[in-house]
């Protein structure tokens, strides 16, 4: 184990040359392109024996992966924002190809508008193509989270691909203490890719070919079956990650001083790492709160969140990104969760656009959340607007 200073978008890189990522088809776009240029650096010095492809596009870097996926190598690229949005027409055909690829996407916003900071509109708009989809904390988190993708991708129990989503700047640019694992130390914990079918001359067959209605249904029946069969497996194997180095993240979700909790919130992302301050800080006050780290948007952990949120009196969802009808993503699949236990749910909107996360956003969030508990005043709050909206 190695200890280094780096960026989210360095640690990306590290742990993509561990896991020896054969083919990299790359298209840049900030804030993103640091990965893609540490990896090119490793490629181009001889310490990453993989095929480096500059595409002309996203979707053309997207379309090269799925197509070195099929043939049986192990692949990897990176994007955000505006190049995800290009890529949407290819996401749809990985998944229902069974192509285990992993990608990077550093969150930004997106559209007119748009900056280059921090935002999830551009993500989860794609929740629904089919890609598993991971938010981390931080760089050590995102470097673990790659590795663990490849192994949870390429179990031939689930043979999905997967977004490994990070905040632009806030994880991206900002440089923290990563602990490196060694090659030998990745090499056992993720064998070599072993894919279940390829595209070979000698055995000629097609992937991704038009089909009637007799079949379809049943295509997208076996999709979403594949994606409810991820979710133990990321639990399993994030449990079998902390044996081989003594980290882990909880699988699904993490639990934060939930054990007591009366009061408690949902974040992903950075803001997790804001967020538990305010909790510490309330607590010290006597006020039973917790957090829930979400970690996976798909599959959604609906059952680890009914269990996490037992006993609470009054649940907030925190959204960096909306849907335009009324509510944030995040908040509409907590709802659905669990709409059955019969406590107030309030949804919190804030850090849009890389507005700045603050301890005392994250405390007026508890405060509206402790309020709910005796009367629910509206289920959607937006913490940080300038003037009165």
């Amino acid at each position: 184990m190695t200890i280094k200073v780096l960026s989210g978008d360095h640690a990306v890189a590290y742990a993509v040359k561990l896991c020896r990522a054969d083919v990299i088809p790359a298209y840049p776009i900030t804030p993103q392109t640091l990965i893609i240029e540490k990896i090119s650096d490793f490629v181009n010095d001889g310490e990453m024996d993989a095929t480096f492809m500059p595409a002309d596009s996203e979707h053309s870097a997207m379309s090269m992966a799925i197509g070195a996926e099929a043939t049986g190598v192990r692949t990897f690229t990176a994007t955000a924002s505006q190049g995800l949005a290009l890529m949407h027409e290819m996401l749809y055909v990985a998944p229902q190809t069974r192509l285990p690829i992993v990608m990077a996407n550093v969150n930004r916003s997106l559209g007119a508008g748009s900056g280059i900071w921090a935002e999830y509109n551009d993500s989860m708009p794609e929740r629904e193509s089919g890609w598993m989809q991971a938010y981390v904390e931080d760089s050590q988190e995102a470097l673990d989270t790659i590795i663990q993708a490849y192994r949870i991708c390429e179990d031939p129990r689930v043979m999905l691909p997967m977004m490994v989503c990070l905040d632009a700047f806030v994880l991206s640019h900002t440089v923290e203490k990563v602990l490196v694992p060694e090659q030998a130390e990745v090499d056992s914990f993720l064998p070599r890719f072993r894919p279940l079918n390829v595209l070979d001359p000698a055995d000629p067959k097609f992937i991704n070919i038009a089909v009637s209605p007799a079949h379809s249904m049943e295509m997208r029946y076996q999709l979403d079956h594949q994606m409810r069969q991820a979710a133990p497996m990321i639990n399993l194997i994030d449990e079998e990650f902390g044996k081989h180095f003594g980290r882990r993240y909880g699988g699904m979700i993490e639990r934060y001083r939930m054990s007591d909790a009366e009061h408690a919130l949902i974040t992903l992302g950075s803001a997790t790492s804001t967020a538990r301050v305010a909790v510490d800080q309330l607590r010290a006050q006597g006020r039973k709160v917790g957090l829930i780290k979400l970690r996976y948007m798909r599959p959604f952990p609906h059952q680890e969140i009914q269990e996490a949120v037992k006993g609470v009196k009054a649940l907030g969802v925190f959204d960096r990104s909306i849907a335009l009808n009324g509510f944030g993503p995040v908040f509409t699949e907590v709802r659905n969760s669990v709409y059955r236990q019969g406590m107030p749910v309030t949804n919190h909107i804030a850090g849009i656009g890389g507005r700045d996360l603050t301890i005392p956003t994250f405390v007026q969030m508890f405060d509206k959340i402790e309020q709910s508990a005796n009367a629910l005043e509206r289920e959607c709050y937006w913490h940080g607007l300038r003037g009165e909206m």
